[in-house]
């Protein structure tokens, strides 16, 4: 990391006026159907961002050179840690709740597998996709998952390709929709809140921090308990999620991709 590029006055400046302006913009509640779309501060940053990426539009590396933006990318998540000391804080007060939520909270990580289930038939069925439909949608495709993937197939093979680019999107675009939907589905008022805020634990900081903060801002009054559910999640997530998706979610993808009339899987392919 080269810290020359980190210190330039050029992004530091870019980060604060894009900060002052999502905040000042503030949240926006608009009516959708049955709920109500939160627009938090994170939407307009985001937007802001992908104005401002010299890698989209050239004429921005006036503003933000690349070297400079590449540079910043591992910022990313030393600006989140503060986020998850908070989870910390917030878990030691509310862990009577957390305990009364028994199994539910334990469990909760076979919720995933509904991506597996929801997404595999889509992509063989519609989208026609080979074997990439397995690595794109046994998991939530976060690091851990790869891991898996990298290690039974290699990245290079078509589980590994369809791993990646859903990692990839989800990096892009995942923080942006977690705080949407999060919010909307909030707004419904159908399920527990507290459940959709297990349900944020997914494995990835960025993406908890922006669905928890969503949550919190639809019932502030649940605020400190939202947020303790959603890091408690989190970290089971972390613990659990790996064997989940080694022992039980790969293989259903595996067996499921057979039974939908998917190609042969070919045998173990380790990358030289």
């Amino acid at each position: 990391m080269d810290m020359k590029l980190l210190l330039d006055w050029r992004l530091h400046l870019t980060v604060v006026l894009a900060s002052l302006l999502a905040e000042a913009i503030g949240i926006l509640r608009i009516p959708l159907g049955p709920g109500t779309l939160l627009l938090l501060p994170l939407f307009y940053a985001f937007l802001i961002g992908v104005l401002l990426n010299p890698h989209l539009f050239s004429g921005m590396q006036r503003i933000i050179p690349k070297r400079v933006s590449n540079a910043a990318g591992p910022l990313i998540m030393i600006s989140i840690l503060p986020f998850i000391a908070k989870f910390g804080s917030t878990i030691g007060p509310a862990i009577e709740q957390i305990i009364a939520a028994g199994p539910a909270l334990i469990l909760q990580e076979l919720g995933n597998l509904g991506t597996m289930l929801l997404a595999l038939p889509f992509a063989v069925l519609v989208l026609r996709m080979g074997r990439e439909a397995i690595g794109a949608t046994y998991s939530i495709a976060r690091e851990p998952n790869i891991a898996i993937i990298s290690d039974k197939y290699g990245l290079r093979s078509p589980e590994g390709i369809g791993i990646m680019g859903v990692y990839v999107v989800g990096t892009m675009f995942g923080t942006l929709y977690f705080a949407l939907m999060a919010g909307y589905l909030a707004s419904l008022d159908v399920l527990d809140i507290r459940a959709l805020a297990m349900a944020c634990g997914v494995g990835s900081g960025s993406m908890v921090a922006a669905c928890s903060g969503a949550l919190a801002e639809a019932a502030p009054h649940l605020r400190d308990e939202l947020l303790a559910f959603s890091g408690a999640s989190n970290l089971l997530t972390y613990a659990t999620g790996l064997y989940v998706s080694l022992f039980i979610a790969l293989p259903a993808a595996e067996w499921l991709y057979k039974r939908l009339g998917g190609a042969p899987l070919q045998e173990v392919r380790h990358e030289s």
